[in-house]
């Protein structure tokens, strides 16, 4: 293989594609040091790239800009066995939200006192897995759950426990996305008393013991200030559980939602200065509000995992119409429903072959019947792009598999994970032998 050049980097040193990504000979691209092309030809279409370097870096990088903080890596994000033991390795935690996902990141090796439960309806089997496999703390979300956690808990035992608060800030790239503000269903609002209240009966339960707060203000997030202003709310929330309840919480949870670029151009979080303000308004506001400052967590999921991997397809067919190019995929909705629920653009590119000189604009779409089954809008691919061409998605590792379906009856895409010039299967692509198997009755 003829390496041409590395990928670019944009203004500000960032890019959409992997750090290892470099445009190689013959109008190819690889990624970890294998063309994208042969991934295709070895593993077949739609499947997703995954380079473990680019995991690693991100995780590492993490660690650095936040020293002292926990770092628990949001699972919904996406999970495997083998990301979970480069996970492991890196020295970060887990922030999981079902018994599924606690079983396999302790399968996989994951400590379970680094492992994290949250969500706002937590189902018997959920908090029976977390009690048993041992996790660190459980995230609770109503007053209805105290109940029914403190009855699971054996005698002689307590559980760490966090609330959940909702500062009542508004962040995120879409309604759909937003958690931190009132009238929503996540945690508990701090403006009507609902936060307070419940610190009190968890306070009241021997079987239980409260060693923080928590929120989550939204995802994909490219600003700092929300981030500031919820530390500025839940610290004064300390300030008042202490004059309140006479209990001081050494734990601060700020949840995650650090956004990234799908498109070239497109603003990123900054870590070094949300790490910066973040720890300037930390140390204000607890002086003000006459508290020790409390160890912080942060939950990143597509932060680490996004730009680390790559979606790859098959053109099927083209079509231009009057209102444009259309070029059709092997995948879509299925694989990717990014687009339909929350309108992200991407920035597919032609890999595989050498172009002929021209562009056109382009729709890329997938190959399901839906008319919302859009991978990106106003694309520049080459003028002679035709069925048998192989497409490359870049910033595709989190949210693509963790919410896939059959729709379609179209099994999910594999997962390979590159490094060192070399790939190997994750995940196996789901076959139509699954699905039926699944078919149980007449």
């Amino acid at each position: 293989m003829a390496r041409v050049s590395a990928e670019p980097r944009l203004e500000g040193g960032s890019s959409i594609w992997p750090a290892s990504s470099e445009i190689t000979g013959h109008g190819d691209r690889s990624v970890g040091g294998v063309p994208l092309a042969a991934i295709a030809a070895e593993f077949g279409t739609p499947a997703y790239v995954l380079d473990e370097a680019e995991i690693r870096r991100r995780c590492r990088d993490y660690r650095r800009i936040f020293p002292g903080t926990e770092i628990a890596y949001a699972a919904k994000a996406f999970l495997c066995r083998g990301l979970v033991t480069w996970l492991a390795d890196e020295g970060l935690g887990l922030d999981a939200c079902s018994a599924g996902e606690l079983e396999l990141a302790v399968a996989a090796g994951m400590p379970a006192e680094r492992i994290l439960l949250h969500g706002n309806a937590k189902s018997p089997a959920d908090l029976d897995a977390a009690v048993r496999l041992g996790v660190g703390r459980i995230v609770l979300d109503s007053c209805s759950e105290l109940p029914a956690l403190a009855a699971r808990i054996p005698l002689g035992r307590r559980q760490r426990v966090l609330l959940r608060v909702t500062p009542d800030v508004a962040a995120g790239a879409h309604p759909a996305i937003r958690t931190g503000s009132d009238g929503q269903k996540f945690g508990l609002p701090l403006s009507d008393g609902s936060a307070e209240h419940a610190i009190g009966r968890i306070l009241r339960q021997p079987e239980l013991e409260l060693t923080g707060l928590h929120c989550h203000l939204g995802s994909q997030i490219t600003t700092v200030r929300p981030y500031v202003l919820a530390v500025r709310r839940m610290v004064g929330l300390l300030g008042r559980i202490r004059r309140r309840f006479g209990a001081v919480l050494p734990e601060l949870d700020l949840g995650g939602g650090h956004g990234v670029g799908y498109r070239p151009g497109q603003p990123a979080l900054d870590l070094a200065d949300l790490a910066d303000r973040v720890r300037a308004e930390l140390r204000e506001a607890c002086t003000a509000a006459e508290v020790p400052l409390p160890r912080l967590t942060i939950e990143p999921g597509r932060g680490i995992a996004g730009p680390a991997g790559v979606a790859l397809y098959r053109v099927l067919a083209t079509k231009r119409t009057g209102s444009g190019l259309f070029v059709a995929v092997d995948g879509g909705m299925s694989d990717n429903p990014r687009p339909a629920l929350y309108g992200v653009h991407y920035a597919p590119e032609l890999v595989g072959r050498t172009a002929a000189p021209g562009r056109l604009t382009a729709t890329v779409v997938g190959r399901h019947c839906e008319a919302g089954d859009i991978i990106a809008t106003d694309v520049e691919l080459p003028r002679d792009v035709h069925p048998g061409d192989l497409i490359a998605v870049p910033v595709a590792g989190a949210y693509h598999l963790s919410m896939a379906s059959a729709y379609n009856l179209v099994g999910r895409p594999p997962v390979i994970a590159v490094a060192g010039g070399r790939s190997r299967l994750l995940v196996r692509r789901e076959t139509q032998a699954d699905l039926n198997h699944r078919d149980v009755g007449t």
